[in-house]
């Protein structure tokens, strides 16, 4: 797999665990106040990984790939911060929340990852 085509399936992937957080968003019971506030937090941090990586998909240099490829990972972190309050302090069951959690862990390693690799790649130059 080519550098694009890795480009593109990371796209859709983080397009998916977008879709995922949205449609766990619209089945919460948002009627109670806690549950909404930290909906709306987790609806925020889990969609706006996806259009992060989008931008640091195009960036223009490493240093703004970088910084943008860590703010993916901040935000997947986010929103598992999100998950674990619903969980603890909400009663959400964690076999609700735990495929979102999953899948936000793996792309925080995914995206540190690539940051380490980039500034490897330009220490190097």
């Amino acid at each position: 797999m080519d550098n694009s085509e890795r480009t593109q399936a990371l796209r859709r992937r983080t397009k998916q665990f977008a879709g995922s957080v949205v449609r766990f968003y619209v089945g919460l019971d948002r009627r109670r106040e806690e549950i909404s506030i930290l909906g709306k937090q987790l609806l925020r941090s889990g969609t706006s990984v996806g259009a992060n990586y989008r931008e640091a998909s195009r960036s223009r240099s490493d240093a703004e790939f970088i910084a943008k490829i860590e703010l993916c990972a901040q935000e997947a972190d986010k929103t598992q911060y999100w998950l674990e309050l619903l969980n603890e302090d909400c009663g959400i069951s964690e076999t609700q929340t735990q495929p979102i959690w999953d899948e936000a862990d793996e792309l925080i390693r995914i995206f540190v990852t690539m940051s380490q690799n980039t500034q490897t790649r330009r220490d190097s130059k």
